[in-house]
């Protein structure tokens, strides 16, 4: 009659796998696996791993699990252990108890079993004991990956918000009034001739907002181009003659120059003209 270490060898060969890919499909030592294949049982472990070990090793290899325990059983050798953990053992032990799957698994493809009435355990991988502990490659702690999507959901929030009240900032002056379109390129555009002491000179009263350019007719030279609020008053050389436009017409009055008082803009056919042309002053 065979023993159970001979039938564990025959049936590995038969299966066509070394010690070391046995060890590496049920997660048990390669040297328990040569010890249990040499009848030699005495691994230094507590029963319950030993006959755990068999079982699994056993399923692994398409061999009646039952069997070879009981086989084990009617040697024994675990009658008289009382023994506990040793001490390196107890080192590297977690004593997590990892929980049985189902018993509907197929041992041979991930190297598990049921778990025994007896409560040894059985082929199921168990990472937690001390033959077959390894540290698993890579491990650090997980991300919820939900959350990594909201944090950048609400970031771009924040950021969108943060570009929205810039552009409002510009947009809105102080008061909170719209600024006006062009108004600052046309107080950029602004041309102003300073008249020179002695030479003659027309005056400019805006009685409300206006935009007005003085001309001189010859060489075509502008001498003022700009916006004036009403109230404000311009002086502009008056060299030679000049061409006045006015936007609105009625919003300025001249004085000065050829004018003996303040004048509105001229009107033709009853209307006041928006250009008109101021005669050279007399020496």
């Amino acid at each position: 009659m065979q023993t159970i270490g001979e039938r564990l060898e025959e049936a590995r060969k038969r299966k066509g796998v070394s010690i070391r890919e046995a060890a590496e499909a049920t997660k048990i030592r390669g040297d328990y696996l040569h010890k249990f294949e040499n009848n030699q049982f005495d691994i230094k472990l507590p029963e319950i791993y030993v006959r755990g070990f068999l079982r699994t090793y056993a399923l692994f290899l398409k061999l009646p699990g039952d069997k070879i325990i009981n086989d084990y059983k009617g040697l024994g050798l675990g009658e008289s252990k009382t023994r506990g953990l040793n001490r390196e053992s107890f080192g590297r032990m977690d004593l997590t108890v990892s929980t049985a799957k189902t018993a509907s698994r197929d041992p041979g493809a991930s190297g598990g079993a049921p778990a025994s009435a007896d409560g040894a355990p059985t082929g199921e991988p168990v990472d937690n004991n001390p033959a077959t502990f390894r540290p698993r490659a890579g491990a650090g702690p997980q991300i919820d990956r939900s959350l990594l999507i909201k944090g950048a959901v609400a970031l771009g929030g924040l950021v969108l918000l943060v570009v929205m009240i810039f552009v409002g900032v510009r947009i809105f002056s102080s008061d909170g009034a719209p600024t006006a379109p062009g108004a600052n390129a046309a107080q950029g555009a602004t041309v102003a001739v300073e008249p020179v002491t002695g030479e003659p000179t027309i005056t400019i009263y805006a009685l409300q907002s206006v935009s007005v350019t003085v001309t001189q007719v010859e060489g075509k030279k502008t001498l003022f181009k700009g916006r004036l609020s009403g109230g404000e008053v311009r002086v502009v050389p008056h060299r030679g003659q000049l061409q006045v436009e006015a936007t609105p017409p009625e919003a300025i009055e001249l004085d000065g120059g050829v004018f003996k008082k303040r004048t509105p803009m001229p009107v033709n056919n009853g209307v006041m003209v928006r250009s008109a042309l101021i005669v050279a002053p007399q020496p």
